[in-house]
């Protein structure tokens, strides 16, 4: 619908204008309103710009950048960024880069990748109609050996993939991306075929046992049918109005400066279909408050899917983003997952999930909040070796306003984290290490039946079957690693290593898994990129198999970024 009204009104006032003669009296359609203030929508303020994907190679780019102290005015722990405020960042690398008379050899080559791909956002916007096709794609994928596809209780060999179906056997993705811009609107599109091979499924033992953990039905024992499918990923139609991004479509958001997961929000799960406001240039606050340094914000309302306990509740978060200091970013984040079948929409129960402070219990059905959480984040540069070393951390706890209210760790979840940018004497080498829980003292007393679970949401903090936080889980303990070398902006060579645990309070005789990968990125042209990568995992969940079980997972990704396949005027 707000695509169609778009076009249409745009199609509309196209047409009034080729057909207007001036002479005969009236004015030119310019105005949203039909009023005369072509400058209105010519303001870089009011000029729409699509949100880059989570998964692109933009973002370490970024991070790297603020990392050494070229950029200050980034938002690492709110993504995904629009286009233009990447253009921001890069500018301001640029300057900084200048101001100093820097002679770094990796940051200028950075900045330099980084300005080639922004190159034809303009500056200052400029008003008009363009269709530019982002990338094109696809990504050859099998595994051999049996893989774990359930975070939700057992674990997950493949994670923060969207949300995307695999299973033993050959997994292929093909897809493409690309927006049109008009002026204050732009719609984006990134759309792909998705396929996965038939395999066993779990045994009606195991059914039974999930039934038990979750408090459902238990389901009949099956195996899992063959998936072909075309489906969209982040597709939205966007407005920008006085540095406000107003979007409403299936999007993506990743809420924290983690990268191995966010316990709050991450791309772990397909994007959520949602209403988003957004803040696309940080702004100050007045009086006192100024002291508390550039601002962002955000929230979204959507709703979830697939979800069958029950079916098609409202899901709803807000964020806020502070930058005291250049070195420390701070974020204070909430979400709730309300409504549903059985559970009407109504004011008290909307009304009830942001100022609430009492369980879900103590409420009947048409005013419940249902579940809710507090976030909290931080991002820190250590004095002494601003360009060396991050510290960083994500905490959560549910029904509490933050995590920081309770004084104990009995509720809180925590996901901390420490970036080595450069490791001495290898400037192109980086280190990066983090550990997240879920097995909080509350948690693990209840079962499983905590984090990520509610005794009306029983498949709580999912989106078609994949938890929209932290791979972890409900009851896990885990921790990763990676070392990074860098040839290039866009060429590189990963190692990173995962482990994880989930307790014996949880699934009896509890499980584990590790597994070891290699990555390597190639710029083989302008416009083609490689991504090879090799994982090898071993698991063992006595519940499902005896013994431990070992899979290898290959993949080859292509990527074609098409920049002259685009129209503007």
């Amino acid at each position: 619908m707000l695509v169609g009204g778009a076009i249409g009104w745009l199609t509309a006032r196209q047409m009034y204008n080729k057909h207007h003669d001036a002479s005969l009296g009236g004015a030119a359609w310019n105005g949203p309103s039909g009023e005369n203030r072509p400058e209105e929508s010519q303001k870089p303020q009011n000029v729409a710009s699509p949100y880059v994907p989570l998964d692109s190679w933009i973002y370490a780019d970024l991070e790297r950048l603020a990392a050494v102290g070229y950029i200050h005015t980034e938002f690492l722990s709110m993504r995904p960024w629009t286009r233009t405020e990447c253009t921001r960042l890069v500018e301001e690398a640029g300057e900084t880069i200048r101001e100093r008379e820097s002679n770094n050899a990796e940051a200028s080559g950075i900045y330099a990748a980084l300005a080639r791909e922004f190159e034809l956002d303009p500056d200052p916007p400029e008003p008009g109609h363009s269709l530019q096709v982002e990338s094109l794609y696809t990504r050859m994928l099998g595994i051999s050996g049996q893989p774990l596809n359930d975070s939700y209780h057992f674990g997950q060999t493949l994670i923060n993939d969207f949300g995307r179906p695999y299973a033993e056997g050959f997994d292929p993705v093909t897809g493409f991306s690309g927006w049109g811009n008009w002026g204050r609107f732009t719609v984006y599109a990134r759309g792909e075929y998705q396929h996965s091979p038939a395999g066993p499924g779990y045994s009606q033992g195991v059914q039974d046992l999930i039934g038990q953990l979750d408090g459902t039905p238990a389901g009949p024992a099956h195996p899992l049918p063959e998936i072909n499918r075309f489906t969209l990923l982040d597709t939205y139609a966007l407005t920008k109005i006085a540095n406000w991004d107003l979007s409403f479509g299936k999007q993506s958001l990743w809420w924290g400066p983690n990268r191995g997961g966010s316990l709050l929000l991450s791309d772990n799960a397909e994007p959520i279909c949602m209403f988003r406001v957004a803040r696309d240039v940080p702004f100050t606050l007045p009086w006192m408050f100024e002291r508390l340094g550039p601002v962002k914000v955000e929230a979204f309302l959507g709703q979830l899917a697939g979800n069958q306990f029950p079916p098609r509740p409202f899901f709803h978060g807000e964020r806020i983003s502070l930058k005291p200091t250049e070195n420390l970013e701070l974020g204070f984040s909430r979400t709730a997952e309300f409504g549903g079948v059985g559970r009407a929409l109504t004011f008290g129960s909307l009304f009830n999930t942001y100022f609430s402070m009492k369980s879900s219990v103590w409420y009947p059905a048409w005013d419940n909040p249902g579940q809710r959480n507090g976030g909290f984040d931080f991002d820190y540069r250590i004095p002494g070796l601003r360009n060396w070393l991050t510290v960083y951390g994500t905490a959560m706890s549910r029904d509490d306003p933050t995590p920081l209210v309770a004084l104990t760790p009995l509720r809180a979840l925590i996901n901390p984290g420490v970036h080595l940018v450069r490791v001495p004497h290898v400037p192109k080498l980086d280190f990066r290490a983090e550990a997240v829980t879920t097995n909080s003292p509350a948690a693990s007393s209840h079962a499983g039946q905590f984090t990520y679970w509610e005794t009306f949401y029983r498949d709580n903090y999912t989106n078609r079957n994949n938890l929209i936080g932290d791979w972890i889980g409900r009851v896990g303990t885990g921790y990763q690693g990676w070392s990074t070398y860098w040839f290039s902006p866009r060429t590189s060579l990963e190692f990173g290593y995962r482990h994880a645990q989930v307790a014996s309070t949880f699934i009896p005789h509890g499980g584990t898994l590790n597994d070891g990968s290699v990555k390597v990125n190639y710029q083989i042209g302008s416009g083609l990129t490689m991504s090879a990568s090799v994982q090898y995992e071993q698991w063992l969940v006595p519940v499902l198999a005896p013994e431990a079980k070992n899979n290898v997972t290959g993949s080859l990704q292509l990527t074609y970024w098409p920049r002259q396949w685009g129209i503007s005027k």
